[in-house]
């Protein structure tokens, strides 16, 4: 088996070559490169948990936390660091190794801020990995979270550079691809990918694994999401991708940036378990697991539990309990 390079150069023209791989071959060498860096059987759990819901003052034209559009979607404050200590405890033990937390921010407050670190020291201090999503974040907030012993920043850079402009006006690419730097500076783990299904076209799929591809480091995390359309969002009637283009997705991210977790994020509601299996032997290889992704909704326990069984998959995450469908391992 050829040994995979790790590469941050890649050409449109090389993602395009790929992509359009026919489906058999690109899957397969998708699984192939991933049996060089991952154990094919073993999936990596993650639980998100919404710390502040609403009001977002980013247009975002998928998201249902937008201030610019009624969704019916109650808004919260941020919530009490107790309460985010007992969701945490609650996800260790039900087998998840991380524990996200996001709030629909623009950029956290002087505020907040407090008491986002004290929730980083809190959730850390139960034995998890931590991750958030808080919007854009200065130099000092990235360091000040760096210290607080935060492990992940998500900050997704959602599309193409050529159809960012088409789904969002608030924040421009360039300020993502800061807020990227600022994390990666502050010696903190990225966590980065992209929506598909908002009416890009294939090559807007092909700029933005481009983009992620050729980060001066590549995410250790990247989710590769669905569209979930919410009534009220200007998104709400567009057309659903193709299974087939998403697994694609998936696969030739997995080849380009071998070494990172690639995560089947949002969507995974509307994936039948044929879909959600291929996108595992595609190279897909962690999911947010739980009642609900932020918002959106996610298949219920019961049901990744009997998928997990059926497909022979474990957990990465040392707290999975071995009397359940999950086989404990040390690590990730």
């Amino acid at each position: 088996m050829q040994q995979v390079v790790t590469r941050h150069d890649w050409r449109r023209d090389e993602i395009h070559a790929l992509y359009t791989l026919p489906f058999m071959d690109l899957v397969f060498q998708a699984q192939s490169v991933h049996r060089q860096f991952f154990d094919p059987n073993s999936i990596q759990l993650s639980t998100l948990m919404s710390i502040k819901t609403g009001a977002c003052p980013e247009d975002c034209k998928y998201c249902p936390q937008s201030g610019h559009y009624n969704t019916g979607l109650l808004k919260e404050k941020l919530v009490a660091v107790e309460r985010v200590v007992e969701q945490a405890k609650a996800a260790r033990d039900h087998g998840a190794g991380r524990f996200c937390m996001g709030a629909a921010w623009k950029q956290p407050s002087e505020r907040d801020f407090p008491m986002v670190l004290e929730m980083v020291k809190q959730v850390r201090a139960l034995g998890l990995e931590t991750c958030m999503t808080l919007g854009a974040l200065s130099v000092e907030q990235t360091q000040a979270l760096a210290e607080a012993g935060l492990d992940y920043y998500n900050h997704n850079l959602d599309t193409s550079p050529e159809y960012y402009g088409d789904i969002i006006s608030t924040r421009s690419y360039q300020d993502r691809l800061q807020t990227l730097s600022n994390v990666r500076d502050a010696g903190m783990k990225v966590c980065c990918g992209g929506i598909v299904g908002m009416g890009e076209v294939e090559s807007d799929r092909i700029g933005l694994l481009q983009q992620l591809a050729n980060l001066p480091v590549h995410p250790e995390s990247v989710p590769i999401n669905s569209l979930v359309k919410v009534k009220g969002t200007p998104l709400e009637s567009v057309d659903d991708i193709d299974a087939f283009d998403f697994i694609r997705t998936i696969a030739v991210a997995r080849i380009i940036m071998p070494r990172s977790c690639v995560r089947l994020s949002a969507g995974r509601q509307q994936m039948n378990d044929q879909m959600q299996a291929l996108c595992f032997l595609a190279g897909a290889n962690s999911i947010f697991y739980g009642e609900k992704l932020l918002t959106t909704p996610l298949p219920e326990e019961s049901s990744d539990q009997q998928l997990f069984r059926r497909l022979g998959l474990r957990s990465q995450n040392k707290f999975a309990p071995e009397a359940s469908y999950y086989s404990a391992v040390t690590g990730e």
